[in-house]
């Protein structure tokens, strides 16, 4: 049985093993998380620590990671800049060329613009409704329209390019159409006659652009169906039809975006939707206009040195007079049945020769095909046994062969 002092005497004790025990767990936890090189420096000196001294110990420069280089971006190469065309100052009697239709018609205005853009006497004036046409005559009506214009800007030509939007039905009387329909085609040959009659009414020369070909397929069949309408109502009234087409698509006939401008280098002629034009195809479509178009204005003339650019009423030089022609002393050919040229009376191999003796070996050979009898002892006597050659014949005198 336990006494009560020893009782009394454990529970003094107590407190300081509790004490010592949080001592204990204290310092085990510190020395877990103590670092590596602490517990080494711990640890006794060794003749090993000196010869292969631990990694701790070694000094080893610090690694430097460089960061790896980017790749250069290829850059693209750059299409030839264009030179800056000059601005002139329009002069107050300057003629002005009415450009009017769609929305490509106030793109062939601003090529326009920048081809007459140095010539101070032409001003090229748009004034184009960008969603009009024939079919939506109740939006703009051109025939009605187009006297008024010209009325008012007083224009020496007029160039029209109208149709882009006329892919859609019409209205004829109390019928909505179809497009190309029969009685579609019929009412809409009908008002581009009228645009053409009021045209030719005025007494202002005009150009008529035809349409480019588009990105989509389904229209192309349609815009040459029109350019066929186009062409013949400009005929009709005077006018002169400008095609373009080829300068839009490839060898093939097929839609491109991008083709040769009027340099000649490769550039972006369409948008990204195939409908709009790009400033370089603005410009190619000027491009087409600009030779008929000098031709109305007077800026240039067959045999001229005149060019598009020159200013209005600007004396059109005369035709330089042609060159005397340069007389070359040529030998006449030489006729085959013709000796005289010659000096000789007789064609060579005119007369055959004498015919040899048909019995001569050459002439066995040559008219009959007949070799002549090998000599004895040749490389191409074949005959058996051997004839005896003469140099093998015995002597009579000496019995010894010769």
């Amino acid at each position: 049985m336990v006494s009560v002092a020893r009782i009394r005497q454990g529970i003094r004790r107590a407190p300081i093993l509790i004490l010592a025990l949080a001592v204990l767990v204290v310092t085990a936890a510190g020395a877990f998380h103590a670092p590596a090189f602490a517990q080494e420096e711990s640890r006794g000196w060794s003749l090993r620590d000196l010869l292969f001294p631990r990694r701790s110990e070694r000094i080893e420069p610090p690694v430097e990671v460089q960061p790896r280089p980017k790749p250069k971006k290829k850059s693209k190469p750059r299409p030839p800049a264009q030179p800056e065309t000059p601005i002139v100052e329009k002069t107050n009697d300057a003629r002005v060329v009415l450009v009017v239709g769609d929305f490509l018609a106030g793109g062939l205005a601003e090529g326009l613009d920048a081809a007459f853009a140095d010539n101070p006497a032409v001003r090229i004036v748009a004034r184009s409704n960008g969603s009009s046409g024939f079919v939506r005559d109740d939006v703009y009506n051109w025939p009605v329209e187009i006297k008024t214009l010209i009325e008012t800007e007083k224009p020496a030509a007029v160039i029209v390019m109208l149709g882009s939007n006329d892919r859609q039905q019409m209205k004829v009387g109390d019928v909505r159409e179809q497009p190309r329909s029969e009685n579609w085609t019929k009412e809409y040959e009908r008002r581009t006659d009228a645009l053409g009659k009021a045209l030719q009414e005025t007494k202002v020369p005009f150009l008529w652009v035809g349409m480019p070909a588009f990105g989509v397929s389904k229209m192309n069949s349609d815009m040459l169906a029109f350019n066929d309408i186009y062409h013949s109502a400009a005929q009709n009234h005077g006018g002169e039809f400008v095609d373009v087409w080829d300068g839009f698509v490839d060898e093939n006939g097929a839609f491109v975006t991008s083709g040769p401008d009027i340099n000649g280098q490769p550039v972006r002629l369409r948008s990204d939707d195939g409908i709009n034009v790009t400033k370089a195809g603005k410009r190619k479509l000027a491009f087409y206009t600009e030779k008929p178009l000098a031709k109305i204005l007077g800026l240039a003339a067959p045999g001229s040195v005149t060019t598009v650019s020159a200013p209005a009423g600007a004396p059109v030089e005369a035709p330089k007079p042609a060159a005397a022609p340069v007389i070359v002393d040529r030998t006449a050919p030489m006729l085959l049945g013709d000796p005289s040229l010659d000096g000789g009376t007789e064609l060579l191999g005119a007369t055959q020769p004498a015919r040899a003796d048909p019995n001569l070996p050459g002439e066995k050979l040559i008219l009959e095909g007949k070799a002549p009898t090998a000599s004895p002892g040749r490389a191409d006597d074949f005959s058996w046994p051997p004839k005896p050659t003469a140099a093998a014949q015995p002597d009579t005198t000496t019995g010894v062969s010769r």
